[in-house]
């Protein structure tokens, strides 16, 4: 059977909403889905290792990465850029993994310009409860957390540019309908033609 070429899914949410959580479970369900490691300016977390959560890098580094058009798409958050590099998404694809880009509002814009992709939005519940789980991290100031919960409202605005909005209250749900948009992603005729094609070549032989 032909391999497909994998599909690229962009999942963006406001801060708080899990979707870091959702997608790291996601990824031990299926297999077959990678996440595209992005480069990013911002110091490494407690329990973060390079290439693994991102491509950490200095300032000077990322913008000769930019300027040198490595980039799908980049953008400027909190004081940090973030980029996605466009030859190692290309490698991925080109395996025939499905690869799952978390990347914010513009950065999804940026990218549906220039590649097919199906966008998914991750919305928490409430006002309330995102602002608890912003608090809970225990890693922002309060600053932070205001300038967080103002960006949130922002990125909440744009869950109508996506093709998908799974509402993140009740966690082993939401990560079933996560699951659900990527097979039946799967089982559209374009990716199906491609992994059937001896199939229906055989079938269609003597027609």
């Amino acid at each position: 059977m032909t391999p497909a070429h994998g599909t690229l899914y962009i999942v963006s949410a406001p801060s708080g909403a899990g979707k870091t959580s959702l997608v790291k479970a996601l990824l031990q369900r299926d297999p077959g889905v990678k996440v595209s490691v992005s480069y990013t300016t911002r110091k490494p977390r407690p329990g973060e290792t390079n290439g693994v959560e991102y491509h950490f890098v200095d300032r000077d580094t990322f913008l000769r990465m930019r300027d040198s058009g490595d980039f799908l798409e980049h953008a400027e958050v909190f004081g940090n850029f973030y980029g996605t590099s466009r030859k190692g998404l290309d490698q991925q694809l080109r395996q025939g993994v499905d690869v799952i880009l978390e990347i914010d509002w513009q950065g999804a814009g940026q990218v549906r310009k220039l590649m097919q992709s199906v966008g998914i939005f991750i919305l928490p519940p409430s006002r309330e409860v995102l602002l608890q789980r912003l608090r809970q991290r225990a890693q922002d100031s309060a600053e932070v957390i205001a300038r967080r919960t103002a960006e949130a409202i922002i990125e909440i605005r744009h869950c109508d540019e996506y093709d998908f909005v799974v509402l993140n209250d009740e966690f082993e749900r939401a990560l079933a309908e996560m699951h659900t948009i990527i097979q039946a992603q799967r089982l559209r005729y374009g990716p199906q033609a491609m992994r059937l094609r001896a199939v229906l070549d055989n079938l269609l032989a003597h027609s």
